[in-house]
């Protein structure tokens, strides 16, 4: 109309970009939500009158679940793409959250921990695969780290909304479900709308088009170039499933470890954010890093860090705890953004959320197996007790680690 000016329409982000700002968002949530449940234990445990086994398994049952559906949620997303499949997926555990918050006893807690747990599955071999794929040509293991970094903000929100909701209330934890679950349910219902804003693509198209250049990653290596490289991949899985049984332990005991020197649940909230902080710089940083350094040197840094401040947590006082979470949440998390990153070294393009969903699983194996085992341990033996065993299996981390060194050299890294 005359007297207006034309419209100028504003640019787009490119598509890598907005593949990274959804995974990251929808790594948020996700963190957000099977993070809850660690700031909240000692009030569940007190409400509920459970034993340290019971906690232990609560946490390795709800982030058990999240792992039997990582492989059939990578192949799928092979075909249909990685959009749908991640808003179920958070949308079901945001539904888990309320029955949870519903439940009368540990029996159905548990069930329901379960249940809603699942839908987990999708998030993180999926979410790595898309913004691996999307970076393949430059700063793969940046954006790998900013996407596992992101997950992290929602670690830090959890013991704040944990403490803002639930109080010292021991039944405050229903309502820190309550809230929570249905905030999930209305993000998710908001990413379906701006899902033409996302357009984060399908893997089927990269691989259709390898095959039709005649090579690439999908078809031109060799038989023995690829069993080397599953080779690489099978060791990692296992630094892997170490590297999960330790940063999901820690996080089942350290607030018990902070209750016992007589810190409060506002203390041990403010604590957990700021471990959730330095996990956050960690996994950052680490990402970074590992577009300039190699692999193992960041395994032995940050591992070798996260030994030594669990068994330091234990004898420190009180007013040492604080700084101390920092440091213990850069080791406990710096390690996964390079072990995320060197899956796709080991592994075609293509089938990516296959192999992701793999490695993702195997992870789960100790997750779910370490904080039982820590559990039976505090039980019989005291919670340090626990903590001096969770301190040396991660330092048994360093010296398997080194299987990967013959790997990644014939890979070029």
């Amino acid at each position: 109309m005359p007297g207006f000016p034309a419209r100028i329409p504003l640019p787009r982000p490119p598509r890598s970009l907005r593949t990274l700002l959804f995974g990251s968002a929808m790594h948020v949530w996700s963190d957000l939500f099977f993070a809850l449940l660690a700031p909240l234990l000692p009030l569940m445990k007190d409400d509920l009158d459970l034993t340290f086994t019971e906690v232990g398994m609560l946490r390795s049952v709800f982030t058990g679940a999240s792992a039997v559906l990582q492989i059939p949620a990578g192949l799928l997303a092979e075909s249909a793409g990685e959009f749908w499949l991640l808003v179920i997926g958070n949308f079901w555990v945001s539904a888990g959250l309320l029955a949870m918050a519903l439940s009368g006893s540990f029996v159905l807690l548990l069930a329901f921990s379960a249940a809603g747990g699942l839908g987990g599955g999708a998030q993180h071999p999926l979410a790595s695969s898309m913004v691996s794929r999307a970076y393949d040509d430059k700063g793969r293991a940046g954006a790998v780290g900013t996407v596992n970094f992101a997950g992290d903000l929602g670690k830090m929100i959890a013991p704040i909304v944990a403490g803002l909701l639930a109080g010292a209330n021991p039944a405050g934890w229903r309502t820190a479900f309550w809230w929570v679950g249905w905030g999930g349910i209305a993000f998710m219902l908001a990413s379906v709308l701006a899902r033409r804003f996302v357009d984060i693509g399908r893997p089927a198209r990269q691989r259709k088009s390898a095959r039709q250049d005649g090579g690439g990653e999908d078809g031109g290596e060799d038989g023995g170039e690829e069993r080397a490289k599953l080779g690489g991949f099978a060791a990692l899985s296992v630094v892997g499933a170490l590297d999960g049984a330790v940063r999901t332990s820690a996080l089942v005991f350290l607030p018990f470890v902070m209750a016992s020197k007589d810190m409060g649940p506002a203390e041990i909230s403010a604590a957990l954010a700021l471990l959730f902080a330095g996990g956050a710089a960690g996994k950052f940083v680490c990402g970074w890093l590992g577009d300039r350094m190699g692999a193992l040197s960041l395994i032995w840094a940050t591992k070798g860090l996260t030994a030594a401040l669990l068994i330091a947590s234990i004898y420190a006082p009180a007013a040492l705890i604080l700084p101390l979470a920092v440091l213990i949440g850069i080791g406990l998390n710096g390690t996964s953004s390079v072990l995320y990153a060197t899956v796709a070294t080991f592994v075609p393009s293509g089938r990516r959320g296959r192999f992701y969903g793999f490695f993702y699983t195997t992870n789960e194996i100790g997750s779910v197996a370490a904080p039982l085992a820590y559990g039976l341990a505090a039980d019989a033996m005291g919670v340090s007790a626990a903590m001096i065993l969770m301190g040396a299996a991660t330092a048994a981390i360093l010296p398997v680690s080194l299987t990967l060194r013959n790997s990644l050299r014939e890979a070029g890294f």
